[in-house]
């Protein structure tokens, strides 16, 4: 019973809360750009001719978190796009309420066909799953793919899991989703856990962070992507070996060395299948490392975009 009231009272709490219409722009920087799945709002940054490099980011997070990231690829001399991978930032929530790792990649393909030409793509965390299956499924639609800390759950079809009873009520699953991911009291906390460097946990991170739980509709959207986090994908193509080692673009894999979310031995399995496929471990970092140490993080991606797309300014000159 007490658990009943008390995630009912944060239900409540986020319903209250939620009064931002979807399609609302956050600020002047970002846009809306439809597409055959449904409208994703993109952060868009640099000269329109330059190399595009396009930014997907991790649970619970959206496009503002890249925006330090943004301003420097910028100043490197690439169009960085950063984009909200629905349910969470400012994108129209699934219609079909299905966030699956397969359906997910088909909004990807839906937002990299309306850009003018193939970028780069930087996918991060649990973003990185969905944006290696597009990459799989149309790689004519990207020159390239950086993985940053990626959680692919390899070979996780071997090992199937279902999705915890307590996540099937519909009902259930928006107490739940509103009493933790979804609930800006707890978003510090929640942060801190990913982070070896957790100081980094400062209240503008987290402010960023709490800025689209105020979007209509998100707990429910957020409550229908739960299940898909705690249940490894079965039918994609990102979680089998064989599709790592046929893929035929530029690969590029950077992480934290101290990361225990998806710690280095997951990134010394991906590069076991793409041999020519750089492996740059960042010390003392963990998770996160675009926030825990942003200089070090974006040293290290120029050199891969550079390599990647051809010249533009060397690391010094950035």
């Amino acid at each position: 019973m007490l658990v009943t009231v008390v995630l009912t009272g944060f239900w409540v709490t986020a319903s209250n809360r939620e009064t931002v219409p979807v399609g609302h722009l956050p600020d002047d920087t970002g846009r809306m750009i439809e597409t055959s799945e449904g409208a994703i709002f993109a952060l868009d940054v640099g000269d329109p001719s330059a190399p595009p490099v396009l930014f997907a980011h991790g649970t619970a997070a959206w496009s503002g978190l890249w925006r330090p990231t943004l301003s420097h690829m910028s100043d490197a001399g690439f169009r960085a796009i950063a984009f909200d991978m629905p349910p969470f930032g400012w994108s129209e929530p699934a219609q079909d309420e299905d966030y699956s790792r397969t359906r997910q990649a088909e909004r990807i393909v839906a937002l990299l066909e309306e850009l003018d030409s193939p970028p780069i793509a930087v996918a991060h965390s649990i973003g990185a799953g969905p944006v290696a299956e597009a990459v799989m499924l149309r790689p004519d639609l990207v020159s390239g793919l950086v993985v940053v800390c990626g959680a692919i759950a390899l070979e996780a079809y071997e090992s199937p899991t279902s999705v915890p009873i307590y996540l099937r009520n519909g009902l259930l699953r928006q107490g739940i989703a509103a009493t933790t991911v979804s609930n800006p009291l707890l978003t510090r906390h929640l942060l801190r856990a990913f982070l070896h460097v957790k100081l980094a946990a400062t209240p503008e991170i987290v402010s960023i962070l709490r800025k689209p739980m105020a979007r209509e509709g998100y707990t429910k959207a957020v409550a229908d992507w739960l299940p898909h986090l705690l249940a490894p994908p079965q039918n994609a193509r990102s979680t089998r070996a064989e599709s790592w080692r046929t893929l035929d673009l530029p690969v590029a894999l950077i992480w934290g060395a101290e990361d225990t979310v998806t710690p280095v031995a997951q990134a010394q399995a991906l590069k076991a299948l793409l041999p020519d496929a750089p492996l740059i471990v960042l010390p003392n970092v963990g998770h996160i490392p675009q926030i825990e140490d942003p200089d070090q993080f974006q040293t290290e991606l120029i050199d891969v975009l550079n390599a990647m797309s051809g010249p533009t300014l060397s690391k010094d000159d950035a």
